[in-house]
């Protein structure tokens, strides 16, 4: 049976507010949930960012779901202190946590000052980092010396159960490239066909693991309502992977957004009032071989979305 879960949006929920409506998840019959890990929102309208890593203890301590994040080491995060992160919480809450790893995006890594790496230097460098983390939960004592650097590293809480970590991948390149080390991939939904190649590279090239797929959507009681919150809180990330990896602010990413319209905002964000519908696209991104679908409605009211899907959309769906 395919996991549907609920996506906690930190750029735009304040933590006690997704706090509260992971609750209101798991009340309602979400099976999991995973939260984003950012610095910086991709939209001033967006208003937030707090720290995913004391939010998942929490989450974890006060709900029954599973939970992930999407993390990228290797310039805003050491590896060891992502290593860290990862065996505390496996500690803690043995089978429940999940861990994404990728090659970052500029706007949150833009602080430390360092430049930029070009898309292949970064890949290299998160291979780099998962090398490293592997090796501390595994107990070693780390001495490594490469795009990271890592001396006399060593974890001295180490869990029973190691987290899963997990590829996120928006295009079957990056699938393929990075498939060996991976216990899982993670993408979000795109147009079926393309979602069914980025799953088949990552088959192809030896992946294993579970397939996730984050889907951005939009649900209202009206059509006119769910295109005005998309439109609102999501036209600054409609472009290409690249733009989103290499742009460094949040103003900048509004002044991308100035004039996307909704027809563009659609291609990323699956827009209705109409749970049939989109209960019908979800089973689509089912269909295509995804074992588990995180649902991130692109409001920042949560909770009549939480509702109705509870009540109509996950039920139909299992």
């Amino acid at each position: 049976m395919t996991v549907i879960g609920f996506h906690v949006s930190h750029e735009q929920l304040d933590p006690a507010e997704g706090l509260r409506v992971a609750g209101l998840a798991e009340d309602a019959g979400f099976d999991a949930a995973m939260c984003s890990d950012h610095l910086a929102p991709w939209s001033e309208r967006q208003g937030e960012s707090g720290l995913a890593w004391p939010w998942l203890g929490a989450a974890l301590a006060t709900t029954g779901l599973s939970y992930g994040t999407v993390c990228a080491p290797g310039q805003r995060y050491h590896p060891a202190i992502v290593a860290q992160g990862i065996a505390t919480l496996g500690a803690m809450f043995p089978g429940r946590f999940w861990v994404a790893l990728g090659s970052g995006e500029y706007l949150n890594e833009h602080v430390t000052g360092e430049p930029w790496p070009p898309k292949a230097e970064r890949d290299a460098r998160l291979a780099e980092c998962v090398e490293v983390i592997r090796a501390l939960l595994r107990g070693e004592e780390v001495d490594h010396v490469g795009r990271v650097v890592a001396r006399q590293a060593r974890l001295w809480t180490l869990p029973d159960v190691v987290p899963a970590l997990v590829l996120p991948a928006l295009t079957p390149g990056t699938a393929g490239r990075h498939a060996a080390w991976a216990d899982g991939l993670i993408t979000v939904n795109q147009p079926v066909e393309r979602l069914r190649r980025v799953i088949e590279a990552y088959r192809d090239a030896g992946g294993a693991g579970d397939v996730a797929v984050q889907v951005h959507l939009s649900w209202a009681p009206t059509t006119k309502e769910a295109e005005a919150v998309a439109l609102d809180q999501w036209r600054t990330i409609t472009g290409p992977p690249q733009v989103a990896a290499d742009t460094p602010t949040t103003a900048a990413f509004d002044e991308l957004g100035r004039d996307v319209g909704i027809d563009e905002v659609r291609r990323a964000v699956l827009v209705s009032a109409d749970l049939g519908e989109l209960t019908g696209r979800l089973a689509e991104l089912r269909d295509a071989g995804a074992d588990r679908l995180y649902l991130h409605h692109v409001g920042r009211r949560q909770d009549a979305f939480v509702e109705a899907f509870g009540e109509h959309v996950l039920p139909a769906l299992r």
